[in-house]
């Protein structure tokens, strides 16, 4: 029982590593597209409204990361529908942006806070929340196609799903359940 269950904690880890690392890359030049433009709306066009600066340097970053995401990160997970997907990821990154100009309004607004460069740190603060939750979203919200065509990823579903031969009333053969553990392709014990 220990066993399968670090086996599929391993397996997990396996199969989001790849899209962990695309997505903080993503993540990382738009953050810095955020905050740099944010920063510079801050401290010049917008100095007396940083809330509305920090939202429009979001939606630039937003816009940036949806096609990079789209075309990179979870290009082998994209939708078949551009106008569905492109509309979930509009409403996940709206709850997003939500987050990080809140917290930056809740900080000027209601905290009274006045120095900008805290308004842009409790924004940076928010951005980091929002991020989690848009990683978990995109993956099984909006980039949830699943398409086997890409070597890399054809067996990643069969790290979490269950192997035939496991699985109790299976009506694989014996034989085909020890053909699948003896692929050098799948996941899991060799016999």
């Amino acid at each position: 029982m220990i066993t399968t269950l670090n086996e599929r904690m391993r397996g997990l880890a396996s199969l989001f590593w790849r899209e962990v690392a695309k997505f903080g890359a993503v993540g990382g030049i738009a953050f810095i597209i955020d905050n740099g433009l944010t920063f510079y709306l801050m401290h010049g066009p917008m100095t007396d409204s940083e809330a509305k600066a920090r939202f429009f340097g979001a939606t630039v970053a937003t816009i940036f990361s949806w096609i990079a995401n789209r075309f990179w990160t979870f290009r082998h997970r994209r939708q078949a529908n551009v106008l569905r997907e492109f509309v979930m990821f509009v409403i996940i990154n709206g709850i997003g942006i939500g987050i990080s100009t809140g917290l930056t309004a809740l900080a000027k607004y209601g905290m009274g806070i006045t120095d900008k460069n805290m308004l842009f740190l409790a924004g940076v603060v928010g951005i980091l929340v929002a991020t989690v939750v848009r990683f978990f979203a995109y993956r099984f919200l909006v980039f949830n196609q699943e398409l086997d065509d890409e070597p890399t990823f054809s067996h990643d579903h069969e790290i979490i799903e269950r192997h035939p031969h496991t699985q109790p009333g299976s009506l694989v053969s014996e034989s085909a359940a020890r053909e699948a553990v003896n692929d050098p392709e799948l996941p899991g014990p060799t016999a």
